[in-house]
Parts: C-alpha cells; sequence; structure tokens
C-alpha cells in the first residue's frame, strides 16, 4: 500500500523542519512536501510599534540573518521619510551588506553543503558534517571558518558588534567607518581571496565528479527574481526588480519596490507556516520562481567587477538561456562572495566612507514604506503602513526563503523520483540526497515563518490489530485562504 517516508528533522539547515515524501504501491514517489513547523508571530507583535524602532526588533528574527534585516528595515523608514540618504551613508550599508554576504555564503557553502559533495554522499551520517569536514581537510575547514569570520569582522568594525547591530537606522547610519577599522579589513582581505580561490578550484573538481547532481537537483524550468541596476547590473542593496524566464528572457524590469504588490502575489498552505509567493501574472501555483545567488547571477547581465565577470561567463555557460540546475546554487554563492571581496576591495580606496556626513533627517512623508534589499538568501521585502503618528498599522515581510517554497518542493520530489523509485527499503545515503536539495537553497527557516496561521493535524488511534479506530484531522478541511497581494497573513 502507498507510503509515507519522512525526514525529520531536515539537518544542516537554519530552523526547523520536516520532509514528507509519498510513495505508490509500486515504491515510485508520487509527491513531496517540505513542511516548516516552527512558528513565529513579527508581522503581528510589530503592529503599535514607531517604525523608527524597527531597525532594532526586526534583525533578532535571526542570528544568520540580522544585518539582512536591519538594512532593509532601515530602507523602509527612508521611504517613510522619503528622503535620499547621504551617500557616504549609502555606501557604508553597502559594505556592511557585502560583508554579510561573505560570512553567511561561507557558512552555507563550508560548513552546511561541503560535507556532502566534498567528503561523499555515501559517508556515514556520523562523520558527514563539518566536524567531519576537519578531519578530512583541517586547512580548508580552518580557512572556511576565517573566511567567515571576516565578514564578521566587518559587521563588528562598522556596527559595534557581530550579531544584531544596531547601526542603520532611517536615514542613514549611526557611525562611519574608521581608519584603523579600514587597515584592518584591508590587512585581512588577501587572506580572504586566497580561501575563495581555493574553493573555486574544489568546486571546479567536484563539478566533474557531479554531473547526476548537476542534472536531477531540481533542474527545472521556473522564472527567476533579483534587483538589478539599471543597465543590468549584478546588484545588493540598490536597483529595482527583475524577473526573467528560464530561456533567460527578461519578462518584467525595473519595478519599484513599492509595486511589489503588482508582480508578487502570496499563498499559503495548510501543510506549512511557510508562505509561497508566485509571479502574480501567472497565478498560483504556475507563477513560481527562484530568489538568492542561482537568480540573481540569471537575471544580472554583469557583475560589474572583472575576477566576478569572468567567473559569471562560465557560470552562463552551464544553462541554456537560464541556468536551471539547483545543485549551482553552491558556484553561485562562491562567485558571489568573490564579487563581494572585489567590491569590499573598491570601497576601501573611497575616502567617503570615512564622513560624518550620515543622516537625513525628516518627519513622516508617506504613510507605507518598503525596503527592499538582497539577503544572501534571496530579495528580502519590508513593507510597513504607519498612521500619523509613525505607529505600525500592518507588516509584511517576504523573505527568500518562502519565495524559493514552491522550488524547495518540486525540487525534492524530483530528487526523490530519481533516488527512490521502486525501492522498498529506501537507504540512509539516498534520503541525505533528498535532504541536500533543501540545503541547496540554504533556507533560513527562522526568517520565513512570520506567517500567523493554522498548523494542520492529522491523529489516527491504532488497534493493536492495526485497525484504525479513529481518526481526527484539522485543517485539511478547512483551508486558509490565499493571501492578497502584499497581505499579512
Amino acid at each position: 500500500m502507498a507510503t509515507r517516508i519522512l525526514i525529520d528533522p531536515v539537518t544542516r539547515i537554519e530552523g526547523h523542519a520536516k520532509i514528507s515524501l509519498f510513495v505508490d504501491d509500486a515504491g515510485n514517489v508520487e509527491d513531496a512536501e517540505f513542511h516548516v513547523v516552527e512558528f513565529r508571530g513579527f508581522e503581528k507583535f510589530c503592529e503599535g510599534r514607531p517604525y523608527t524602532e524597527m531597525p532594532g526588533i526586526t534583525p533578532r528574527i535571526c542570528g544568520i540573518c540580522p544585518v539582512s534585516h536591519l538594512l532593509a528595515s532601515a530602507k523602509a523608514g527612508d521611504a517613510i521619510m522619503a528622503v535620499e540618504i547621504p551617500p557616504a551613508a549609502d555606501k557604508l550599508r553597502r559594505l556592511m551588506n557585502l560583508a554579510q554576504f561573505v560570512q553567511s555564503h561561507a557558512l552555507s557553502f563550508f560548513h552546511l553543503s561541503a560535507p556532502d559533495f566534498l567528503l561523499g554522499w555515501d559517508t556515514p551520517q556520523a562523520q558527514r558534517n563539518v566536524f567531519g569536514l576537519i578531519g578530512a581537510n583541517k586547512a580548508l575547514a580552518r580557512a572556511g571558518i576565517r573566511l567567515r569570520q571576516f565578514g564578521q569582522e566587518i559587521i563588528e568594525i562598522l556596527g559595534g558588534r557581530k550579531i544584531h547591530p544596531a547601526w542603520a537606522v532611517p536615514g542613514g547610519v549611526r557611525s562611519p567607518l574608521t581608519p584603523e577599522g579600514r587597515e584592518r579589513i584591508r590587512h585581512w582581505l588577501p587572506e580572504a581571496q586566497a580561501t575563495v580561490q581555493t574553493a573555486f578550484t574544489l568546486w571546479e573538481q567536484t563539478l566533474a565528479t557531479h554531473q547526476r547532481e548537476l542534472e536531477t537537483f531540481g533542474n527545472f524550468p521556473s522564472l527567476f527574481m533579483g534587483l538589478v541596476a539599471e543597465d543590468g547590473t549584478w546588484e545588493h542593496h540598490g536597483g529595482k526588480l527583475r524577473f526573467t524566464d528560464s530561456h533567460g528572457r527578461v519578462i518584467a524590469d525595473q519595478i519599484d519596490a513599492g509595486n511589489y504588490p503588482t508582480v508578487i502575489g502570496e499563498s499559503v498552505q495548510t501543510s506549512s507556516y511557510l508562505k509561497s509567493p508566485y509571479y502574480l501574472p501567472l497565478g498560483f501555483p504556475a507563477g513560481i520562481y527562484r530568489v538568492g545567488p542561482l537568480a540573481r547571477l540569471n537575471v544580472c547581465s554583469q557583475m560589474g567587477v572583472p575576477r566576478a565577470d569572468a567567473e559569471l561567463v562560465k557560470f552562463k555557460r552551464l544553462g541554456q538561456g537560464a541556468v536551471t540546475s539547483s545543485f549551482l546554487y553552491h558556484y553561485a554563492r562562491l562567485i558571489e562572495i568573490l564579487a563581494a571581496l572585489e567590491y569590499i576591495e573598491r570601497y576601501l580606496e573611497d575616502d567617503e566612507l570615512l564622513s560624518s556626513e550620515l543622516r537625513a533627517d525628516a518627519g513622516i512623508n508617506n504613510r507605507r514604506g518598503v525596503g527592499v534589499s538582497e539577503a544572501p538568501r534571496g530579495t528580502l521585502f519590508h513593507d510597513y503602513t504607519v498612521d500619523r503618528n509613525g505607529l505600525l498599522q500592518k507588516v509584511n515581510l517576504i523573505v527568500a526563503t518562502g519565495q524559493n517554497n514552491l522550488a524547495m518542493n518540486r525540487t525534492v520530489a524530483q530528487i526523490a523520483r530519481h533516488y527512490i523509485q521502486g525501492r522498498g527499503k529506501i537507504p540512509e545515503q539516498l534520503l541525505n540526497r533528498v535532504e541536500h536539495g533543501i540545503r541547496c537553497y540554504d533556507p533560513c527557516l527562522s526568517c520565513s515563518t512570520h506567517a500567523v496561521g493554522r498548523m494542520p493535524l492529522h491523529v489516527q488511534l491504532i488497534g493493536p490489530d492495526h485497525t484504525i479506530l479513529d481518526e481526527v484531522t484539522r485543517g485539511d478541511d478547512a483551508p486558509l485562504p490565499a493571501a492578497a497581494p502584499g497581505a499579512a497573513t
């Protein structure tokens, strides 16, 4: 009879989740679901707070992504004040965001994902982790730790602390880069650049021996979304939204942050606390799109710095039109780390980052403000509506993990169908491949679960002869309605 295979918990991701695989009588996978089982209520309990407090509150959503929420929240405050922040403040915010890319991508590549493809899928679970990586290649593991530390060091130099810096504010930032801080960054930069080059060499070796993963780990047509500059250059903290399709064609471009509800809708499923955004003109679920490193490299035409531009050319050769394999999220992360280091090196020569002209002052000039920035995992939206006193009436947060939700489900199903077809018993090594499909996206579940909803519950009372004596289902008979575009649920 049909069975359900449960992977609980999904390991080496930020947060708590599980995967359900639904297998038919022949042992073939019919469907798969990624369930986010932790609940948090940031959108609701922020209501009534002053919008000026949000850059201090929302970074507490997550200890991995605090900088991302800090900067998106500050940008939403800029929009409410209707100000253009000083040039030095914009550059400083960008510098911190680049540091966030380095530290987060280093964590994902070296600590969370590399144990699979560097140690091997068949390595016992007890060894297939960062400690196993240390045992197999101590120098590489140490270099990965140091690379992440480099990003955290920049964040601390600018914001005063590595985690939850209270630094960016509506209208700008609190403090500049100091000459001493600049020299600390400059001194560490060559080591960081050398580590990335080592990682590229390892990745080239990995790609040569992982063609099956390239073909089956989330390799399907979808839309892609990210921020780009007006000329199509890669963006991480400015620019406007662009959507491209799986052929590489631009289908929507230069969409202002405040107009995102015209292109993004949000759906809610009863099986997860994670919402499912979609491209509104195509509807749900046909409007599936991906965000994050893979998407950003698909939607941009150039990185804007020479070494990363050279790698982008190699990256784009791996697809016909767009690069559609989610296994290549890992490669895209390395290219973004390289780009971040090149931009950081450029900023170190800009004396404007030492300027004391850091804030624009204004009152409440708009009742709604939307801040959009690229977090390492993908495009992040903070949408605030305030009253005349600046108190929040409505908050909507759309995060990368939610926007990748439909793609993660499809990825898990594709991998499971390939590796589990017709098997009576499922080895742990094969389930790890299924689990790795989620790691490709580097989901951050603490960031993603802000929707107020209901988790479905299915309870069966089974007698000693294995017959079902009683059965209660909550949620399936009363599905939650799809949220209106831009609405908090």
